[in-house]
């Protein structure tokens, strides 16, 4: 995307010290490993700190999983007990959204990546930025201590009444949790809006800001339209639960649908939080490594917008079997399908992106070209699903868990996989190994499929989800999704090896192993405190590969 006034390896400043590990290069070492445990307001620091503490919680949240497919692997409750097996299944899920896909996806990857791409030097608001990232941890540990009191047990969706009456003081540790995991999503989305708006660099035009940055400027605004009405609903849960008010008794006139209207405003936006930044990441990675510019950049950036927008208008599809009058359900069926639109959007310039392509099948290509079939497949069902007349009959049935795990695993944790195999070397310097990489994605691949394609008839024959005991009939298959799920547990052997061997005694990547075009590849691997010595100036576009002789690379195997 640029060609700068300045080398690429600028010559090592006395008065600077640069950043981390760089051991292998000029620049002497700045940050240690203890740098990473404190307080530090580098958006590069924060953005490792954010993506390793939610793979921590992802581990957590995956053996969690584990443990409820083994249970699940017969028809009796024989495995753990029926109490700790709904606190596992409520907070498996609770794990994996708010302290796993959400943080990598917007804090991990769009702290590190957004000044970079947008030629700033930091975030707008450096201490706000650490502070936001120091509520996750603690969030994390109020949310794990909820298990010395029983651990919550109404499922991630916290329904009332159930979430009145099992395990309170569990269920407020959980509300605690959830509410500050919320604080920290604002207090970013704020800084990103801030950055990315008031903070490129000026010869870049709007036309030439990276997708990326799109994609986070879009979840940053919906994060900051539908948090504070999660908050304003788990608050009143739990005064409920200690303060003796009655927002959601229905025994004291309280209403339990508005609270399901409260979480749903968010937590269907919520899927788009956590997807919208895997299609930055998309559209960063298919143009670089299939040597071809974007197709629609234009059509992808508005059409991530009109998700932004549409999005908040679909969520009561969740709530078909609640009571809903039949022209709510309608209008939502249709914003439901409507949204599907914008995503098509996106997946059709992916698709023409690759067409003709000098494909490169990289690890990250691959997880890459993954996820664009698992979310075809999710994204079909869920089409399904926001018809009302088929989705009373599949409410609460194992359909929906194949579903969302299609577009949240087969999606979200694809796109996560990707965005590190393809930004590793800028943010240590060094290449993982593409051998492992590609049994990594061979193994998860399988596993997904596996374990979540199965659930889809399980749904449809009747199985209800969330139970411990089901009729054993549904036996077989569940014993196949069991299998597939501990594929997918064996699958993050290779990836952690690989991650930890590579950023100590991986491959030299140089600054811009990709040939990528993007400003975050105009810097020293890894990035100098305050990324550039000098700020680049823009003059082509991030996605114009093959407009010249030496933006073209053949591919490699």
């Amino acid at each position: 995307m640029t060609q700068v006034d300045f080398p690429v390896n600028p010559p090592p400043n006395e008065n600077q010290a640069p950043t981390l590990l760089n051991t292998h290069s000029s620049h002497p070492t700045a940050w240690k490993v203890r740098d990473y445990f404190t307080f530090n307001t580098d958006h590069k620091v924060i953005g490792i700190q954010y993506l390793v503490t939610a793979f921590v919680f992802y581990l957590i949240g995956g053996l969690m999983a584990i443990a409820i497919r083994t249970e699940l692997a017969t028809p009796d409750s024989d495995f753990i007990d029926p109490n700790l097996y709904n606190a596992f299944m409520t907070n498996h899920g609770t794990i994996m959204i708010f302290l796993w896909i959400v943080p990598s996806a917007i804090g991990g990857f769009g702290n590190y990546l957004v000044p970079l791409m947008m030629g700033a030097r930091d975030m707008a608001f450096p201490k706000l930025n650490a502070i936001a990232f120091w509520l996750n941890p603690v969030a994390g540990l109020l949310l794990l201590l909820s298990f010395f009191f029983g651990g919550s047990q109404s499922g991630w969706t916290a329904y009332p009444p159930l979430s009145l009456v099992t395990a309170n003081n569990a269920q407020s540790l959980w509300i605690l949790s959830i509410v500050l995991v919320g604080t920290s999503s604002i207090l970013g989305s704020i800084n990103f809006v801030i950055t990315i708006l008031m903070m490129k660099v000026p010869s870049m035009k709007w036309e030439q800001v990276p997708l990326f940055c799109w994609a986070i400027l879009a979840t940053s605004i919906l994060a900051l339209l539908s948090t504070p009405v999660l908050a304003a609903g788990l608050i009143l849960l739990l005064f409920d639960i200690n303060f003796g008010t009655s927002f959601f008794k229905p025994d004291a006139g309280g209403n339990v649908v508005i609270y399901q209207h409260l979480f749903w405003f968010y937590s269907h936006p919520a899927v788009y939080l956590m997807i919208l930044p895997i299609f930055g990441i998309m559209s960063e990675i298919i143009p670089t490594h299939a040597r071809k510019p974007i197709f629609g950049y234009k059509a992808i950036a508005f059409s991530t917008v009109a998700i932004c927008v549409v999005g908040l208008f679909v969520w009561v599809h969740h709530m078909f079997t609640s009571g809903t009058p039949g022209w709510m359900r309608m209008f939502f069926t249709i914003s439901t399908l409507i949204v599907a639109v914008p995503t098509g959007v996106k997946i059709f310039g992916w698709v023409a992106t690759l067409w003709g392509g000098k494909i490169r099948f990289t690890s990250a290509m691959l997880f890459a070209i993954g996820l664009l079939s698992m979310f075809v497949m999710g994204g079909l069902s869920g089409v399904t699903m926001g018809t009302a007349p088929f989705d009373v009959h599949v409410h609460d049935t194992y359909y929906v868990v194949g579903h969302f795990h299609y577009v949240l695993f087969g999606g979200s944790v694809f796109g996560i996989y990707a965005g590190i195999y393809h930004w590793f070397p800028k943010i240590t310097g060094r290449m993982m190994n593409e051998t492992w990489g590609r049994i990594h994605f061979i193994l998860t691949f399988i596993g997904t499929n596996l374990t979540f394609l199965p659930m889809h008839k399980l749904g449809l024959q009747g199985m209800p989800r969330r139970v411990a005991m089901y009729d054993p009939q549904f036996a077989s298959l569940n014993q196949l999704c069991t299998i597939g799920a501990i594929l997918l547990g064996i699958s993050v052997i290779p990836f952690a090896l690989n991650a930890i061997y590579s950023w100590q005694k991986g491959e030299i990547a140089g600054d811009n192993p990709w040939e990528s075009l993007t400003l975050e590849w105009t810097t020293s691997s890894p990035p100098i405190i305050e990324n550039w010595e000098v700020l680049p100036v823009v003059t082509h576009g991030p996605y114009d590969y093959g407009h010249d002789k030496s933006s073209v690379t053949e591919p490699v195997s």
